[in-house]
């Protein structure tokens, strides 16, 4: 007996905290592999494999049909009726990674008429519900006339505090530094109607410009707006909390390192935190509220560094490398990833694909794209990632791609009106935009919007001011 309890004196107890969130991403990279799977939901002709103990376990729905005695707890493939096959994905994508895009259908509205099915027993959770809701980001029109209005938040003095915030933040910009982060950060949505800014980029003679114009999709029409402070071409952009972010670039004699911030409501730009290298022709992408550059080229040789921007502190961090150098690689996020395609080292061009998981700090290869290609434009929209144009060591590029997750597969679409090398692609309003380019003759100021539903590009208003090399990003005219 005092053999055996010394044994168990001797017993090390190992905790590893964050196994459920390892396991999980496990469980869909297994997924998408279509390995281990044990149940298929079809909506129309579009079916999703996934594992039920996945889905039992993150949505109570599922949980429901798979644990109690209903007839699809046995079923190998269940019908889901009355549900969009886009929506039914983002579920089961979110099942396994936690992440969902909302749109601007879910404003407010959802919540409140979740609350009126049974307002007995759930009108008490109505302030915690508003404060899931970015008020302080809607129209002041709206927080006035709809949300102030509303007989459940008149009736409720928590909720009236927090229109109270909201109304503030408009009408005192000095607070809202004041404001929890979460309040004030737009959420990503590729179907609101947004202004695109075109930025820095080369005018015909191939100068450097800093020159910025802003493209309205719904009036069709480019304007001018307020320079930067620096020629910029090559230029990394991003839009974070409604401010946007001209990142390093090429100024006609070197690269630089340097960022400045444009504010649309003050029509003016300053300078922030620079990079801690100089790059060009970098990728450019915003996930959960931060900025991160990939890749790029310093002047010498191209890059694989990685590095991250927190607008609250001003800094910029060094964050894991990408297991290639890639200048002029196509960047996006997408399904909360960051994914990295194409590219050149400086010998040579790549068809190769990787995502950068930042729960994980971890980089991991996908399937690659159906062609090789640098200097190409990339965006996501719904449930697919899109790739246009480029250069592939030969040829400069009018050929389009689209990536299917669910299938680790690329197929082609229609390809663009133009062959464009340096181009822009972002998203808005449910539409691409594919922004300026180099087609080997001369330098573009075309414009090109792709509808997804005819899978047609059609030319839009063609910039005025920019011919091609512009960085591109999109603020939200109505943001949630």
């Amino acid at each position: 007996m005092v053999d055996e309890l010394e044994e168990l004196e001797d017993l090390v107890h190992v905790t590893v905290g964050d196994l459920p969130n390892r396991g999980y991403g496990v469980m869909e990279e297994i997924r998408r592999q279509g390995k281990l799977c044990d149940v298929t939901l079809k909506v129309g002709e579009h079916k999703f494999s996934a594992h039920r103990i996945v889905l039992a376990a993150s949505i109570p729905y599922f949980h429901a049909m798979f644990t109690n005695d209903m007839m699809e707890c046995k079923q190998d493939e269940i019908v889901m009726q009355g549900m969009d096959p886009y929506a039914l994905e983002a579920l089961i994508n979110f099942a396994y990674n936690g992440h969902l895009a909302i749109d601007q259908q879910n404003v407010f509205e959802a919540a409140l008429a979740w609350l009126r099915y049974d307002r007995e027993q759930r009108e008490l959770f109505l302030p915690e519900l508003l404060t899931k809701i970015r008020l302080p980001l809607c129209q002041p029109q709206f927080l006035t006339d709809r949300v102030q209005q509303d007989e459940l938040v008149r009736c409720c003095h928590k909720c009236r505090d927090l229109v109270d915030e909201a109304k503030d933040y408009h009408l005192m910009p000095e607070r809202r530094p004041h404001l929890l982060a979460f309040k004030t950060r737009p959420r990503c949505c590729t179907s609101i109607a947004g202004l695109i800014y075109a930025v820095g980029g080369l005018n015909s003679a191939g100068d450097s410009l800093n020159l910025v114009e802003v493209f309205d999709p719904i009036a069709n029409r480019w304007e001018k707006c307020q320079p930067m402070t620096t020629a910029r071409s090559r230029v990394g952009v991003a839009v974070v909390n409604g401010l946007l972010y001209a990142i390093g670039g090429y100024d006609g004699q070197s690269r630089m390192s340097t960022v400045e911030a444009y504010n649309p409501e003050s029509d003016s730009w300053s300078r922030v935190g620079s990079m801690n290298s100089k790059r060009s022709a970098m990728g450019t992408v915003v996930l959960d509220g931060q900025i991160y550059v990939c890749g790029g080229y310093d002047g010498s040789c191209s890059l694989n560094s990685v590095e991250t921007y927190s607008p609250e502190t001003d800094k910029w961090s060094v964050v894991t490398p990408m297991s290639s150098n890639r200048g002029a690689a196509g960047v996006t996020v997408f399904e909360g990833r960051i994914y990295v395609s194409g590219g050149h080292d400086g010998l040579q061009i790549f068809n190769t694909m990787e995502y950068y998981n930042h729960h994980t700090a971890t980089w991991h290869p996908v399937a690659n794209m159906l062609n090789k290609r640098c200097r190409h434009g990339a965006a996501s929209l719904g449930s697919k990632m899109f790739i246009s144009g480029g250069y592939d060591g030969s040829a400069f590029l009018s050929v389009a791609e689209v990536y299917n997750s669910m299938a680790d597969q690329w197929y082609l679409i229609t390809p663009m009106n133009t062959r464009r090398s340096r181009v822009s692609l972002v998203a808005n309003c449910g539409r691409l935009y594919a922004v300026g380019g180099y087609d080997g003759p001369s330098n573009l100021n075309s414009v090109e919007m792709y509808d997804p539903e005819t899978n047609r590009w059609t030319f839009m208003a063609p910039m005025v001011c920019h011919e091609g090399g512009v960085g591109v990003g999109c603020i939200p005219l109505l943001t949630i």
